[in-house]
């Protein structure tokens, strides 16, 4: 008989294992926590969209959508596609339920798994999560600084070090057509150093290729125009406000010149946070940089969408890749706190009591574990040691029978027996101490 194949995960997917789970509620948790506080709400979005939403919105000649996208058609002939990124869907759910009626801004926050197909790496995946936040309804440069200073301030809440934001102006439809004609030409005279899919983005969009990753294009970039040098007046002013901001808060960035980030809906600032530890260092091969923040303004994408035109800014924050990061950077935190009370027991009777003491513990908010799972008492003690639990509440059948409880002080060993209908008043007054 043909041995039977295993069945492995999709590759480029992972599994998210339960040691790893923490990780992930922490970063969540401190998130969530902070994006509240500056007023943010929180929006779902579905998985699935309209695959045109993305080719509208992200771009048909970015690599997301040329490459990345997951698509698939219904038996009705609708063309879907997996969300490649947050955006786009929230703009048009903010077009779909006319929130341009709410107060303005209107700020919201997402998080998920995202799907893109690339050639799984480190700090990649095909199917990852990110943390987005958006503020739709105003051009203020102000708000620029303070979506960076609300994702730098993520970062340093989960004790991430070295970070610095990397900052550019891609300018707007005013000033891009002449800079990406001067691009165009740059490239075009340089295109044999070139890779493949740069010389295709010359002709398409220019812009494109100084998001190239591949290192012989990166030395043809350091030396292109720069945006800056080509902004009109309002990107300038924009762009100087934006820089004065981050000043008077003190978050640490550093200008790029070359940063345009890899979505076509991007207008005046875009923006990357960087671990400076994970820069290349003399000797090293090539590594191109991951970013665990990124994101810009985009005030033409809700009327792309066939909406009314409104000043938009909006980022995300990689969870995988931040905790890879806080993984190597040893971050430590304090986690869940110890139980107070452990449950030990012997029997099935015990079971049943020990079930219902624990019902009664939940309810008085006191953290409790249990092992209901084992029979041996030196086992069970063990675990209770282990866990850090202050008080380890014996139950064997002579107790459930006489209705009583023996109390034990897992830090002095010492014991004491206690009615049944009493342990509660008495551990909690233990507790107090």
């Amino acid at each position: 008989m043909a041995k039977k194949t295993r069945i492995q995960r999709v590759t480029g997917m992972h599994d998210v294992l339960p040691d790893d789970q923490k990780y992930f509620e922490r970063v969540c948790s401190i998130a969530k926590s902070l994006v509240e506080f500056y007023g943010f709400s929180k929006i779902d979005t579905p998985i699935l969209e309209e695959a045109e939403l993305y080719s509208k919105g992200t771009g048909s000649n970015t690599d997301i959508v040329q490459k990345q996208m997951y698509t698939l058609k219904t038996k009705g002939g609708d063309v879907l596609a997996l969300r490649p990124e947050f955006t786009p869907g929230i703009a048009r759910a903010f077009l779909d339920h006319g929130m341009y009626t709410w107060p303005q801004p209107v700020k919201l926050y997402s998080s998920g798994p995202l799907f893109r197909y690339e050639s799984p790496q480190a700090g990649r995946y095909r199917q990852f999560n990110q943390f987005n936040l958006e503020i739709i309804g105003d051009s203020s440069a102000v708000l620029d600084a303070q979506l960076i200073q609300i994702f730098y301030n993520i970062l340093s809440e989960l004790k991430l070090k070295n970070l610095i934001v990397e900052i550019n102006s891609i300018g707007d439809h005013q000033c891009r057509p002449y800079y990406k004609k001067l691009l165009t030409n740059y490239f075009r005279s340089r295109a044999a150093s070139l890779c493949a899919d740069c010389r295709r983005r010359v002709r398409e969009n220019p812009l494109r290729v100084l998001d190239c990753k591949e290192e012989k294009c990166q030395r043809i970039v350091s030396q292109a125009p720069q945006t800056i040098d080509h902004l009109c007046d309002e990107c300038h002013t924009h762009f100087k406000s934006v820089l004065e901001f981050l000043d008077e808060i003190e978050v640490p960035y550093r200008l790029n010149p070359h940063l345009v980030r890899g979505l076509d809906y991007y207008t005046k600032t875009v923006f990357e946070i960087f671990c400076e530890d994970n820069q290349k260092k003399e000797g090293e091969e090539f590594q191109p940089k991951i970013a665990l923040a990124a994101g810009g303004r985009y005030d033409g994408l809700l009327k792309l969408l066939g909406g009314e035109g409104a000043g938009a800014v909006g980022g995300a924050i990689g969870v995988e890749r931040i905790i890879s990061l806080m993984k190597s950077q040893e971050v430590k935190w304090q986690e869940n706190p110890n139980p107070q009370v452990f449950i030990a027991q012997l029997g099935n009777l015990a079971k049943r009591k020990g079930l219902r003491l624990m019902e009664e513990f939940r309810r008085a908010k006191i953290l409790v574990a249990e092992s209901f799972g084992k029979d041996s008492l030196k086992v069970q003690f063990k675990m209770a040691d282990k866990l850090g639990a202050g008080y380890t509440l014996l139950l064997g059948q002579k107790e459930v029978l006489e209705g009583t409880v023996i109390i034990r002080d897992m830090k002095s060993g010492k014991q004491d027996t206690v009615k049944l209908n009493k342990v509660m008043e008495e551990v909690k007054k233990r507790l107090k101490k």
